[in-house]
């Protein structure tokens, strides 16, 4: 899966392809890297070096779902994601069942 570099750095292009997976309930609650509490309600993702309160939509190019989430957290640490999501975030793109979709990050505002 290529990943565009380009995406944490403002360049070109602002959208990234990989997989996407979702936080686990034992998160709920727990201190984001950005020092909020992690809200499995909120529409929230993890990604590894967008800055903090960036928005992004997060699309599935094989169903057409999309939502748009804000970076409050690092991660995901799982070779091949590119972003892990909230759970009400996935809900939204029909991942709850599978765990892991294929997506696009389109970053949106910094």
């Amino acid at each position: 899966m290529a990943v565009n570099s380009a995406l944490a750095h403002g360049t070109q292009t602002d959208t990234q392809r990989g997989v996407a997976s979702f936080y686990s309930d034992r998160f709920q609650g727990a201190t984001t890297a950005s020092g909020e509490a992690f809200d499995q309600k909120a529409l929230t993702a993890a990604h590894p070096s967008l800055p903090f309160g960036s928005k992004v939509r997060v699309s599935r190019p094989d169903t057409g779902q999309e939502v748009e989430v804000l970076i409050n957290d690092r991660g995901p640490y799982v070779e091949g994601r590119i972003i892990d999501l909230s759970k009400s975030a996935a809900r939204e793109l029909g991942i709850i069942s599978s765990g892991v979709a294929p997506v696009m990050v389109t970053l949106l505002d910094q």
